[in-house]
């Protein structure tokens, strides 16, 4: 039995906001899309943390647009 089909970024996303947003349980998203509940578990763990180091980064200046305006 070789590796299962590679899993785009979007649908992981989709997924994981799916369960996030209690549309449905880990377990029948898990089902329903045939993979793994571990992996949809960690997902989301990823998508969490990610979005935690984005949001503590915040921004450290002004957008490009900004400066274009301030111009």
């Amino acid at each position: 039995m070789g590796r299962p089909a590679s899993i785009s970024v979007d649908t992981k996303t989709r997924i994981v906001l799916s369960v996030l947003a209690g549309e449905a349980s880990i377990a029948q998203l898990a089902s329903r899309e045939k993979v793994s509940e571990q992996s949809i578990g960690r997902w989301k763990a990823e998508l969490l943390e990610a979005g935690r180091t984005a949001l503590a980064a915040g921004r450290s200046g002004p957008s490009t647009r900004e400066q274009q305006l301030e111009a």
